[in-house]
């Protein structure tokens, strides 16, 4: 529609001429539009160079990478991943250092060099106000806490899917490939109950990717400061949908003891029977394996007994294309 709008000619049903040629502010127009609908995309390569480069690049590195300047690059960057480069990367550092903690390093120092700190003060200092505990008392929290097969998944559940917690749910604009069938299969499943930490909001559609990422900040806080472990992929739960405002409850699935703390809720995910949609395509797609879902409980006779949760499976910035993501709906049905 947008597109339409600026761009008169595309309007009309009828081909251009092969000799047809826009006006130049016509022209411009559309090229200006179609390079801001491909931004989101061009900075999640941008931010998969951040994640994998050897020492922390600095704003114009990034900027002459990105082809823009480093205003802008910093503007579009923040508003994408709701951190500054510069926050990414230490954030990415500290979550790398947390996962080697938990996992039992045994010198301090070692895990600051390695994870680009020059001094151990430094580190420290990061450390704490990141997550609230100095890595000493984390790590000998954690060790006392925690078996080795929990900070073992941990550590592998947080190199997988922290790196990109804030960018779920990312709006595209435009896609590369289409997925005319975003809904690859529904299965109804026996699953056992699930442990984890949640925030509840009530927002408009729009505000969910930023709800997300300002939720999943929080409740990582939370954890790290209780000594807990990551146990699944994130999720959200829709306790309540509407046409304006929605319910939705941002989590965690955790190992160990938690405790409410502030607006983070200790909860547990339903088992029993849940019908399972594996949907692929990007995000604004949900919505139709969401329909599936309630199309096969209507053919079967079921009942939902409980809210749908959403997992998020892989991560945007390592596949370039949003028809790769991955998305697994979760929904309660009586028995």
């Amino acid at each position: 529609m947008l597109f339409a709008l600026l761009c008169p000619v595309s309007r009309s049903r009828l081909p251009l001429a092969p000799d047809a040629r826009l006006p130049t502010r016509d022209f411009f127009k559309c090229a200006i539009l179609r390079t801001y609908m491909t931004r989101p995309l061009q900075l999640l390569q941008l931010v998969h160079f951040i994640r994998n480069a050897t020492r922390q690049p600095s704003l114009r590195e990034l900027a002459q990478r990105a082809g823009r300047s480093p205003f802008h690059l910093q503007r579009e960057f923040q508003r994408l991943v709701r951190e500054s480069p510069k926050q990414y990367a230490l954030r990415l550092r500290l979550e790398h250092a947390a996962a080697r903690l938990l996992v039992g390093e045994p010198a301090v120092l070692a895990v600051a060099l390695d994870s680009g700190f020059v001094h151990h003060e430094v580190f420290t200092r990061a450390f704490r106000r990141r997550f609230g505990v100095t890595p000493a008392a984390y790590r000998t929290r954690a060790l006392a806490k925690l078996d080795r097969t929990a900070r073992l998944r941990h550590s592998r559940l947080s190199n997988a899917f922290t790196p990109c917690l804030t960018l779920f749910h990312l709006p595209t604009r435009e896609q590369p490939r289409s997925s005319p069938m975003p809904t690859l299969n529904v299965t109804l499943e026996q699953r056992a109950p699930v442990s984890a930490l949640i925030m509840r909001r009530r927002v408009s559609r729009t505000q969910v990717p930023a709800t997300l990422a300002e939720c999943y900040g929080e409740i990582v806080g939370v954890m790290h400061q209780q000594s807990l472990a990551y146990a699944g992929r994130p999720f959200a739960r829709y306790p309540a949908v509407s046409y304006g405002l929605i319910t939705i409850e941002p989590g965690l699935p955790i190992t160990g003891k938690a405790r409410n703390e502030g607006a983070v809720e200790a909860i547990t995910l339903p088992g029993g029977s849940i019908l399972v949609g594996l949907h692929s395509g990007k995000y604004e797609q949900l919505d139709e394996t969401y329909a599936a879902l309630e199309r096969w409980m209507e053919q079967n006779r079921a009942k939902p007994a409980g809210a749908p949760w959403e997992s998020y499976l892989n991560d945007p910035a390592d596949f370039p294309d949003p028809a790769d993501w991955r998305t697994e709906i979760c929904w309660p049905v009586a028995p």
